[in-house]
């Protein structure tokens, strides 16, 4: 029986689902797809719309298909927005609604930060209780997490606290490393911009009081690495802060540069870095945002030794090239960084970050992560890091991950992502990966849907994370530890 602060209307119509499709994907590719536009519109247009409010204040949405297949996605949206959403995208949604799949998602508190943390996870199992209490026509046969950047990162703790609720988890573009890590090699390249690009300034890395104040911090940044990118030497110092921030060298719009394309590389990460898609200002109010949640800065360069970090970068050889060519000594640049350094994390903050927002790698269901290969804003090299994680903690067997080459953050196409949700429902279903999680039998699977933007899976294997800054250590905080 459907609850008082429930409210269920019949779904959208045909035509405002090929409008929002055609925003989407564009009118060629609507056109190219018709009739698979017309088959998702019809299935819209028999969905049950559902919405219901959680204990925090936050609220929650469902859209189940009359012909529902028995699996409800329980959908994790990213940083950004605390208004609650079921799938990532319009196509996507009408995609897996056409399929018989039923979605559900909540919005996570919206009285708090953005980065929403503290409640995500207890807020979508609340909507999963929800759901199935008061919308689901009978118990579902499965239960699949599914979740976008942020998201990504809930859909795996969600999985290391499924307790029964779920039956596996799919992350796409997922912050997997979580939050301390992605604290830590930012401000490592944020720090070498400061330090070698910017001498003389004053620029605020921690402990911001706004998000204007940390959109400031991102205006003197962009600057500095504006002015560097204008001469050799500045190119070789940007090249290691980028090294340090794990950006990817293959920007948007250009050819993937050749592994001796030095230059090239450096370039296309500035595009991709400063230029493209500027991220300075999503990273800098986005700590504040992190900050805000925890309750102070949960990122340190204090103890670290800068030199180790640049040996493990995948970036290094284009440094050291470019430092060579710039006539200036990577050694010293490297010596003034470590010996420099002296931002400490907040034990508080760091306390807040380990229990809400980072991963232990002890899954209890199957989990399969989607990544593109040059993402702007949570580096592919992420996976590298968490695959570490999941294998430590002996659970890697449960665990696959698969790559889409293509730039940018969370660029997949509606394809791509049906066919890693049937991925992971076949190895729910059949106990076993089989080659479902293969980049073959992914592509394949994914162009056989017939949905608009192909499909672009491919064999990689991501490098290590720079910014592994070892195990918070109020006293030391820089002792590393090696895989």
């Amino acid at each position: 029986m459907r609850s008082g602060q429930e409210r269920v209307e019949e779904k959208r119509s045909v035509g405002t689902v090929n409008a929002r499709i055609a925003r989407r994907f564009g009118a060629a590719l609507l056109a190219a797809a018709t009739f698979s536009v017309i088959g998702a519109a019809q299935a819209l247009a028999a969905t049950t719309h559902s919405t219901g409010s959680l204990p925090d204040g936050g609220t929650w949405i469902s859209d189940v298909p009359s012909d529902w297949n028995g699996t409800l996605l329980l959908y994790s949206h990213g940083y950004g927005t605390l208004s609650p959403q079921d799938a990532p995208d319009p196509g996507t949604e009408a995609a897996l609604l056409a399929d018989g799949y039923a979605l559900a998602g909540s919005s996570y508190d919206p009285n708090g930060s953005l980065w929403a943390l503290g409640s995500a996870v207890r807020d979508q199992f609340q909507t999963l209780a929800a759901v199935k209490k008061n919308v689901l026509p009978h118990r579902p046969h499965q239960v699949l997490a599914f979740g976008t950047s942020m998201g990504g990162l809930i859909s795996a703790l969600e999985d290391q606290q499924s307790d029964g609720r779920l039956d596996g988890a799919l992350t796409t573009c997922g912050l997997v490393a979580g939050g301390i890590q992605l604290n830590n090699y930012q401000l490592d390249g944020e720090y070498a911009i400061a330090k070698l690009l910017a001498a003389g300034q004053s620029i605020k890395l921690v402990h911001f009081s706004s998000q204007a104040d940390g959109a400031a911090t991102a205006v003197q940044l962009n600057a500095a690495a504006a002015s560097a990118q204008g001469t050799p030497t500045g190119r070789a110092r940007l090249a290691l802060a980028m090294a340090l921030m794990n950006v990817a060298a293959w920007a948007p719009n250009a050819t993937m540069p050749g592994v001796y394309d030095y230059a090239g590389q450096e370039q296309q990460q500035y595009d991709m870095e400063f230029v493209s898609n500027p991220v300075m200002i999503f990273v800098e109010t986005g700590r504040q945002q992190i900050e805000q949640a925890a309750g102070g800065n949960g990122g340190w360069d204090a103890g670290v030794d800068f030199a180790e970090l640049l040996k493990d970068s995948s970036y290094s050889a284009e440094v050291r090239a470019l430092y060579h060519e710039a006539g200036i000594s990577l050694r010293q640049d490297l010596r003034t960084l470590t010996r420099g350094a002296n931002i400490r994390a907040d034990v508080k903050a760091i306390n807040w970050l380990k229990q809400t927002s980072v991963p232990t790698g002890r899954l209890q269901v199957p989990e399969l992560d989607l990544h593109t290969i040059s993402d702007q804003l949570v580096p592919v090299q992420q996976e590298n890091y968490y695959g570490h994680l999941v294998r430590r903690a002996g659970d890697k067997a449960l665990l696959r991950q698969a790559y889409v080459s293509r730039q940018e953050h969370c660029a997949f196409t509606s394809g791509e992502l049906v066919a890693g949700v049937q991925a992971l429902q076949h190895r729910v279903q059949t106990g076993n990966w089989d080659s479902v999680a293969g980049p073959d039998q992914l592509e394949a699977a994914a162009n056989g849907l017939g949905l608009p933007g192909g499909a672009a899976f491919v064999p990689f294997w991501p490098e290590p994370l720079s910014g592994d800054n070892g195990p918070f250590n109020p006293f030391t905080e820089g002792i590393r530890t090696r895989w």
